[in-house]
């Protein structure tokens, strides 16, 4: 690869790019995530029989059962949730190789809308050709536009691009495409052709997550595993009793959270604390001296991984803290176990509300980014928090999941609670950072912008995390 020198590369995603041999689990994510856990129910039963279809009437099988009925203009999938897995699919070799191009052209054999804006906007991949999918009133209808005409019109607008110029253009494409048949029409005009073997298709190592052309930040979806067939098996094996677990766990967490934690620990929800949880000063003034008047409440900034961040903060401290929050559902706001107050998105008006619950002596918790985010980046912190109080203190949050995630941008947010408990496993990790001193930002030292950066950067110290300037607008802008 050191003496190529290719100007367009023309890359076969499948047969080249992706390092798995099938793409039974993209059309499983397409299913789950865009018609539901039924329809993927059905393409995991029809996946024995898909199986002895051949290639290509298998792939069409596929499609029906994904596409069939969904809505066109709601369908997001190809861009909010099928990057992140096509990303961690990816060959080292055949992605350095593409980054060396100066033109790059994709070239698929699965719906166009599945990969497209991931070959563009994480690749930078120029044209990409795939299947066009027949729409009906605005529905797609699960058939592909006929093979033919869309080959010899690709072809077509292919050779307008390298028209005229005398450069290599090379090919990569995989041995099961090597034949006349398998072969799309713009392998024809280049001069190499590179095949993958099964050997070296076996042997290729993922491209590590600092090589990433663009960084991946946002997702959306609810599955947290690649569902190919073992995996999807496991799911739909686990989700009844997923369910029946969630509402033990729903019910022991609403009863029990802040009186006994083992029965939840049993259950597999497990959490880790690391630093020194401050004492309640309110609690510790009304053993000595029982008719003094409440000290004002302490303030915890966290980043922000599920709604239930706040009330694993106050389980670490044990003792109900206070949270606020924008736009939680009402089914949430009412099984939660402790205390939730809205807020109007003003923010004079918002800054006051948190004053108030900090005069009553009332801790508070307050997830400075605005929403979650599920990779290891730290979105902008809101600057608000620094008015409120001169101490705060700040508390890293991660989060490990085993099957499901617990957010969503496009889902049912009502839902988040529950995706979280039907997880086999969980595993909350909490670290207790040293208090911060924000009286700067009230006596003019220090800008309330630059202490926010402060905290953030803190927090992103210890979890390791990479601290950005994006915002919730751009995470809904991108997602939704």
């Amino acid at each position: 690869m050191e003496n190529l020198s290719i100007e367009t590369l023309v890359l076969e995603v499948e047969g080249a790019l992706l390092r798995s041999y099938s793409t039974f689990a993209y059309f499983m994510l397409v299913a789950i995530e865009g018609g539901g856990f039924l329809r993927g129910f059905l393409l995991l039963l029809l996946y024995p029989i898909i199986c002895f279809m051949g290639y290509e009437f298998g792939l069409r099988v596929m499609v029906m059962v994904c596409f069939f009925g969904v809505k066109k203009n709601s369908f997001r999938v190809g861009r909010t949730v099928l990057p992140k897995f096509f990303l961690e699919d990816m060959g080292f070799e055949e992605f350095e190789l593409l980054s060396k191009a100066k033109r790059r052209v994709g070239v698929t054999k699965m719906p166009r809308v599945m990969v497209e804006s991931f070959l563009r906007d994480y690749l930078g991949v120029e044209l990409v050709f795939g299947r066009e999918l027949q729409e009906f009133g605005g529905f797609y209808t699960g058939l592909t536009k006929d093979d033919n005409g869309r080959m010899e019109k690709e072809n077509m607008v292919f050779k307008d691009l390298v028209f005229g110029k005398e450069n290599i253009n090379g090919g990569v494409m995989g041995l099961n495409s090597s034949s006349t048949h398998g072969r799309h029409l713009v392998f024809s005009h280049c001069k190499e052709i590179y095949y993958v073997g099964e050997v070296e298709k076996r042997n290729r190592k993922p491209v590590p997550r600092e090589k990433y052309p663009k960084p991946l930040i946002f997702h959306d979806g609810r599955l947290a595993i690649r569902p190919d067939p073992v995996n999807a098996i496991a799911i739909f094996m686990w989700l009844p009793f997923g369910i029946l677990l969630s509402v033990l766990r729903l019910t022991i967490a609403v009863t029990l959270l802040f009186y006994c934690t083992i029965p939840l620990a049993f259950t597999g929800i497990k959490w880790k604390v690391r630093g020194d949880a401050p004492s309640s000063q309110n609690l510790q003034n009304s053993i000595n001296h029982p008719n003094t008047k409440p000290a004002a409440g302490q303030l915890y900034i966290c980043n922000h991984k599920t709604l239930l961040d706040p009330n694993v903060i106050s389980l670490a401290l044990n003792r109900k803290a206070s949270s606020v929050s924008y736009g939680l559902s009402q089914f949430s706001a009412m099984i939660s176990p402790i205390k939730i107050n809205w807020l109007t998105r003003n923010l004079e008006e918002d800054r006051k509300r948190m004053e108030r619950i900090l005069s009553r002596g009332e801790d508070l918790v307050v997830c400075a980014e605005g929403t979650t985010c599920r990779e290891p980046y730290l979105l902008r912190f809101s600057p608000l928090f620094t008015e409120l109080t001169d101490k705060i203190v700040p508390v890293a949050i991660d989060l490990h999941v085993s099957m499901f995630y617990a957010t969503t941008v496009s889902g049912r947010k009502w839902m988040d609670p529950f995706y979280f408990l039907m997880n086999p496993y969980t595993c909350y990790e909490l670290e207790f950072l040293e208090k911060v001193d924000t009286s700067r930002v009230r006596t003019g030292d220090c800008s309330r912008f630059d202490m926010a950066n402060h905290v953030q950067k803190q927090i992103g110290k210890a979890l390791g995390f990479e601290c950005t300037m994006l915002r919730r607008k751009d995470k809904y802008m991108m997602l939704a």
